[in-house]
């Protein structure tokens, strides 16, 4: 039998872990960022598309936290907000729990989704309502989805939610800005958590909060995670907070996943060269004196991003079928990777096979 739980007074069965939840194909999301009509038209320039997100495919299993990690500008946070229908995309497709979402039509159809599915935002000073009583934003999930609609059982749901995340009933009564930062983060998983969802995309919520309150939020989320089951999207360019919250990691650059794999892999044994160069960063405190290669270049504009691999004008190892041909996602020594030189072995490997290139002492 599967397992239950009790969550807001009602018992749920737990879903089983390992399936995937969430399925994106070929996804993609072009801004148009053109110069005025009439501007255009006097100078006869075409219209201009920004590529935040060039065609990806990710899957996202029930139970696990899926890591979105790259440099800024890079498309993790459109790609958030495509997963929870806050952008529509201009092509692919995304699929949760086997349904298309762009086969549902109308506020109907799509409000089952929009309950399971909910979002932590970036900046935990801009995501709640000044003018609302704590109270009032954690309750407006539960009223707009139908949940709870006597006043004393909806009351009470708002006090649990509160102890759940580590503040006290009587907060229900303030104001937003009666709290510190990590405080308000709490009081926005509260709200997460209120239409009882099975997938919480979270946006960079610990980037805004001080080093000692990052620990704290990360450790909530995971033991929200283990109580109820939740499936997590995380997105960060803080490789110390993706290493502590991750189960998997997709490494995006310029739009694109250029490697996927298990958090240990990805960290123990970094294959595309831009992971590589991007862990680089991370402070070696055991001072193995291994050599260090700085991260070279600039990122290229997504309005105009290079043809072949995007990573060819920084990567030390680019050829000519670099330039030219896109990589596509292939698995390789357990991950996987969109590298042409991963895919003709141009790297030297060791015994394993692993590239010497993308292997951390």
């Amino acid at each position: 039998m599967p397992e239950t739980k009790t969550r807001g007074g009602v018992e749920f069965a737990r879903p089983a872990a390992g399936e995937t939840l969430v399925r994106a194909r070929d996804l993609a999301c072009h801004f148009e960022v053109s110069a005025p009509l009439l501007t255009r038209l006097l100078e006869r320039r075409p219209r201009t598309m920004l590529k935040a997100v060039d065609g990806i495919d990710l899957d996202v299993r029930r139970g696990e936290t899926f890591s979105v990690v790259g440099e800024s500008g890079c498309g993790k946070s459109t790609v958030a907000r495509l997963l929870v229908g806050l952008y529509r995309p201009t092509g692919g497709t995304i699929e949760f729990e086997g349904v298309d979402l762009a086969a549902l039509r109308g506020r109907a159809e799509r409000a089952p989704f929009h309950r399971k599915v909910q979002m932590i935002f970036q900046d935990p000073y801009a995501s709640l309502n000044p003018r609302w009583r704590v109270r009032d934003i954690i309750a407006e999930p539960i009223r707009t989805h139908r949940l709870l609609t006597e006043p004393a059982a909806l009351r009470r749901r708002v006090d649990e939610l509160l102890s759940q995340v580590g503040l006290s009933p009587t907060d229900a009564d303030k104001f937003p800005h009666e709290f510190s930062g990590g405080q308000r983060q709490r009081i926005s998983i509260a709200r997460g958590l209120a239409s009882e969802p099975e997938f919480l995309v979270c946006d960079e919520p610990t980037s805004a909060l001080d080093v000692s309150v990052q620990a704290q939020i990360l450790n909530l989320l995971k033991d929200l995670q283990r109580e109820y089951g939740l499936t997590y999207l995380f997105i960060s360019h803080n490789l110390a907070v993706i290493y502590h919250i991750s189960d998997r990691v997709g490494v995006m650059y310029l739009g694109r996943l250029v490697e996927v794999a298990e958090v240990g892999d990805l960290f123990a044994r970094p294959l595309h060269p831009y992971t590589r160069l991007l862990l680089e960063t991370v402070p070696d405190l055991e001072m193995s004196g291994r050599d260090r290669q700085p991260m070279a270049g600039e990122v290229p504009s997504p309005i105009d991003p290079p043809t072949g691999c995007a990573f060819h004008p920084r990567c030390p190892f680019a050829n000519d079928r670099c330039r030219s041909e896109r990589p596509r996602l292939r698995h390789a020594h357990g991950a996987a990777v969109a590298c042409h030189a991963i895919e003709e072995a141009r790297l030297p490997v060791d015994s394993a096979g692993v590239p010497l290139e993308g292997r951390r002492a």
